[in-house]
């Protein structure tokens, strides 16, 4: 079950950064989500669809 789990976290934190990506954000706030999703995989991929997505 922890490899599924794994997989789907996976999977959505890369359409979390592709979705930073084609956002229209500076560079700088890009670099920061993209960093924040990568070490925090779970958290970071949250609180970018609640708060990141707004701003």
């Amino acid at each position: 079950m922890g490899g599924i789990l794994g997989l789907l976290v996976l999977v959505l934190d890369i359409i979390a950064i592709v979705d930073v990506l084609k956002s229209f954000k500076d560079t700088g706030k890009q670099a920061l989500w993209i960093i924040l999703i990568i070490l925090l995989p779970v958290i970071g991929m949250v609180l970018y669809f609640l708060i990141g997505k707004k701003t």
